[in-house]
């Protein structure tokens, strides 16, 4: 038989319709094979070429095998991912709110590539997350890409910083003067992307929302503030913090009802260490940088909670409750 012009891509082709045509459940005849080589892409084969094709293919680590049901074919029998996988990939995706609903598509339609188009269609389906609302800004994944640069080059950048206002829009702040920052790490909390940086003006520590900054420039500048990151761990810095709010870092002694244990162990971990005062209660020490978000997340746990020490803590939190009552006086 004639060889046709594009004999030399028989072998991709085969594996293109093992990856997109086969799975557990469904499989190809040889005798498709030969039509979809010669049909679409113009290349006549034998059975023979097609045999030595497959068997290279499981030279080179494909794992094809034959099987025997109502027909007999080859199927693709295991993949990179596992369909079970791919759905807890295409429920992420659906579920995080700093992806653009544009985005989130796209990524799903990536996603359903890497399996059959028979499994790809499970993969149409969407989470509902109470109260999620999708970002709005594309420029997000070139925000993290333009920091993970200048982390990685040790450089110092400069950009500008959006709010909303009453008019629901998203305003620049400072009169469109640019932050300068030190980036350090790249936090994703409460579904959104954070920058931890060092502000060199304020002395500090400082985190910036990234679907927030615009037209980030990474300057010839080294970064400042190494000596604040040195023991720096990220997952215990997201416990220590509620709602990226800055405030001042304390030890605080709280004393909690015994049923709120799990939410506890949910929110800080397993290392905590808890100290019974009786039947019904027990007290944890924790390290917090106390903000009014911190005591909201306090207050939304219940009426039996009682900061124990530091009174200075205990006053904050009181003055707080008594602010909140002002309004329904």
């Amino acid at each position: 038989m004639p060889k046709s012009p594009n004999q030399k891509l028989k072998l991709f082709c085969i594996l293109d319709m093992l990856k997109r045509k086969t799975d557990y459940n469904h499989c190809i005849t040889m005798e498709e094979i030969l039509e979809e080589l010669q049909n679409k892409y113009q290349i006549l084969a034998e059975r023979k070429s097609i045999y030595d094709d497959i068997s290279s293919l499981r030279d080179f680590g494909y794992d094809i095998i034959k099987v025997k049901r109502k027909v007999t074919g080859y199927t693709l029998a295991h993949r990179r991912f596992q369909l079970a996988e791919l759905k807890l990939l295409v429920d992420a995706v659906q579920a995080s709110k700093f992806i653009t609903q544009k985005k989130s598509n796209s990524l799903i339609q990536k996603l359903a590539s890497l399996t059959s188009k028979y499994e790809a269609k499970e993969l149409e389906r969407e989470i509902h997350v109470k109260n999620r609302i999708k970002t709005m800004n594309e420029s997000i994944y070139y925000n993290v890409d333009d920091l993970h640069r200048a982390i990685n080059n040790n450089r110092q950048i400069s950009f500008l910083y959006k709010k909303w206002n009453i008019n629901k829009e998203l305003k620049v702040k400072k009169n469109g003067k640019k932050y300068l920052a030190s980036p350090w790490k790249l936090i994703w909390d409460d579904e959104n992307y954070y920058l931890i940086a060092y502000d060199e003006d304020k002395g500090g520590i400082k985190h910036y929302r990234v679907d927030k900054m615009t037209k980030i420039e990474m300057l010839d500048d080294e970064r400042l503030g190494k000596s604040h990151f040195k023991f720096y761990n990220t997952a215990e810095y997201s416990k220590k913090i509620f709602g990226m709010f800055g405030g001042e870092l304390e030890k605080v002694q709280i004393k909690f009802p015994n049923e709120l244990i799990g939410p506890i162990i949910d929110r800080f971990g397993k290392d905590i260490i808890v100290s019974r005062t009786n039947n019904n209660y027990f007290n944890i020490k924790l390290d917090i940088v106390v903000s009014n978000q911190f005591f909201g997340w306090l207050t939304g746990l219940g009426p039996d909670i009682k900061i124990i020490k530091p009174a200075s803590i205990a006053r904050k939190y009181k003055n707080y409750l008594e602010a909140l009552l002002t309004n329904y006086k």
